[in-house]
């Protein structure tokens, strides 16, 4: 009987040097929310990749690219967002990525409008899409915060849940959307600078911009 050799075993189905994941909530009536500022970096980023996510499953759309020369993996999931971390732990698996080659873009209430802070590792700060990564996939990945600011009740900020869902769950006013789409561009760009020449670098060139 003549021997067979064995397949050789297959690699990830989508494999990446780096995996870019930006947070929000599925559907048309969330498009344009504070919450998903997130998906917005990932659109950019899919253009300048020369890729479309495309809807894989049932917990992400997924789309590999080329960033700085290195392929890159960007995923929105189809899960809300208070569940995101199931779609990141198929996305490590799917791509072959850890988490230190992890970038997640998401939005931040204790930034001003428009403002960027760019770190790895740390805490879930109280996000909701963060706490699901850290119970399903750890918190050892590079964050690019956006800023969305807090709302206010005369005049003093609020943490009350049901204001924090109002402001989050809605579309921002015509002059933060403008500086919110300007911080996704630059975002963009803070994504690229990290891949290209680290967190530390991308760090020192974006947190201070407005």
């Amino acid at each position: 009987m003549p021997f067979r050799r064995k397949p050789a075993p297959a690699g990830p189905r989508f494999a990446a040097d780096w995996l870019i994941v930006g947070l929000g909530n599925p559907g048309e009536e969330y498009a344009r929310t504070r919450h998903n500022v997130g998906f917005w970096v990932v659109n950019v980023l899919a253009k300048r990749a020369g890729t479309q996510p495309k809807a894989v499953g049932s917990l992400m759309h997924i789309g590999v690219g080329t960033l700085q020369g290195q392929r890159a993996a960007l995923v929105k999931p189809k899960t809300f967002m208070n569940v995101s971390g199931k779609a990141v732990a198929q996305a490590l698996q799917w791509t072959g990525c850890d988490l230190a080659h992890t970038i997640v873009a998401y939005d931040d209430l204790d930034l001003p409008p428009g403002q960027l802070r760019i770190r790895a590792g740390g805490g879930h700060g109280g996000h909701n899409g963060l706490k699901s990564i850290a119970q399903h996939a750890g918190l050892d990945f590079i964050r690019v915060r956006i800023g969305i600011g807090r709302p206010t009740v005369g005049g003093e900020p609020s943490w009350d849940p049901d204001v924090v869902a109002d402001w989050v769950l809605s579309p921002p006013a015509p002059a933060d959307r403008e500086l919110l789409e300007a911080a996704v561009q630059r975002a963009a760009d803070a994504i690229e600078t990290i891949i290209s020449a680290g967190v530390e670098a991308a760090a020192a060139a974006f947190n201070r911009k407005a």
